[in-house]
């Protein structure tokens, strides 16, 4: 019986292993056969773009083995410039609905911002209209010489023996000079003024928790910044007059007894020019600071909130520090137009009386260039006006770069 018994039992295990067998080797065959569809599709997917995977083989295999064959003979410049991606036919093929847009701005910047420069060797030329740029005498840095006038500058100080008596002389009697001292002086107060007054608005519209007030402010707001420079300095010039808001206001308060004429004093004028600036300018210039608010994440808040910040608490270690960057990359490029501070205003605000104080460059340019057919004189101050921006973007590029903050390049 013990026998029988165990001749079932091995005849089953053989059953067993039997069926076990089978079913590897139905797998097996299944597998194999999947392996070889696999391997065929990709076999065809390959032959299907062989010019791109000879191009990726190219690009990352061939430069990478390149690079760590030569790594003990070639620098670290050398190895990055053997493993960096090169643009190969198969993508320019591709992208290059691109590239023709591309061109045409490249094209476009070409015709109106690179070759007018040309147009700079006036500076360097007695410019006549009648003998035109290739026929004027060259006349070397001598309009630049006139513009400031150093012999002026000499004379004050061997008359006074003091630097900065001998200074005030020359800005007081050079007109370029002075012109530079208004320019700076009038672009310093509107960008400190227009720059803090638009991030103080942003954050303070942005705690409005009323959608429709909040969007009705902001529209008011910006409104003035698609008026011309005309009709600003019309509002101004009537609400300063002596029959304008101002004094009617100064008068009922016991103020003053007679109208107050405030473009009669040069005092005046710059302030003037500032709060025209911050009343067009400030709810444009705060839009795109209300944006980059927008996008910090709101959980930041929460957790402020939690460990117990209030509203200045989250606005001083929130808000602040989220749109840093966006504050930095505006700072740069506004002090870049330093010298950009204006010329309807002050042109159109300005009057014998505040002369002095209100003539920039650009009136200068006018004045001389275009008023005396000075052409030559217009494009040196021109020059000069270009060459200090891209000086002061330099500095202040790098001084942001180094203080780690965001920067322009």
């Amino acid at each position: 019986m013990a026998n029988e018994a165990d001749q079932i039992v091995n005849t089953e295990e053989a059953a067993v292993e039997n069926e076990i067998n089978a079913e590897a080797e139905t797998t097996e065959t299944a597998a194999e056969t999947v392996i070889a569809e696999n391997v065929e599709t990709v076999t065809e997917t390959a032959e299907s773009t062989e010019e791109n995977a000879v191009d990726a083989a190219y690009q990352v295999e061939n430069y990478a083995k390149e690079a760590i064959e030569h790594e003990s003979t070639l620098s670290e410049a050398q190895i990055k410039a053997l493993s960096k991606k090169r643009i190969s036919k198969g993508e320019l093929k591709r992208q290059w609905i691109l590239l023709a847009i591309g061109f045409i701005f490249v094209l476009y910047g070409l015709l109106f911002y690179y070759l007018p420069l040309g147009g700079w060797i006036m500076a360097f030329q007695n410019y006549k209209l009648k003998t035109g740029l290739f026929h004027s005498k060259f006349v070397g840095f001598d309009k630049f010489k006139f513009m400031f006038e150093f012999d002026v500058f000499e004379w004050g100080m061997e008359t006074t023996g003091n630097f900065f008596k001998a200074m005030k002389i020359w800005i007081d009697k050079v007109v370029f000079v002075r012109a530079i001292r208004n320019t700076l002086g009038m672009g310093i107060l509107n960008l400190a003024t227009t720059f803090i007054m638009a991030i103080v608005f942003a954050i303070l519209l942005n705690e409005v928790k009323n959608k429709l007030g909040k969007r009705l402010v902001q529209t008011i707001s910006y409104l003035p910044h698609f008026l011309s420079w005309i009709i600003v300095c019309g509002i101004v010039h009537d609400s300063l007059s002596g029959t304008g808001i101002v004094n009617e206001l100064l008068r009922l308060f016991h103020i003053v007894d007679d109208s107050y004429n405030f473009f009669a004093h040069p005092g005046w004028f710059w302030p003037i020019v500032a709060f025209a600036n911050v009343w067009k300018e400030t709810g444009w210039n705060a839009i795109i600071y209300l944006a980059a608010i927008t996008a910090i994440d709101p959980s930041l808040y929460e957790a402020a909130e939690i460990d117990g910040a209030g509203r200045w608490g989250k606005i001083r270690y929130i808000t602040l520090p989220s749109i840093a960057p966006t504050i930095v990359i505006l700072l740069v490029m506004n002090l870049g137009n330093l010298l950009n501070c204006g010329f309807e205003v002050q042109y159109l605000l300005g009057n014998g009386l505040v002369q002095d104080v209100a003539q920039t460059i650009d009136i200068y340019v006018l004045n001389w260039g275009v008023g005396q057919m000075d052409y030559s004189l217009g494009t040196a101050a021109g020059i000069f006006k270009s060459v200090v921006a891209i000086i002061l973007i330099l500095i202040f590029n790098t001084v942001a770069k180094k203080l780690g903050q965001e920067s322009l390049f």
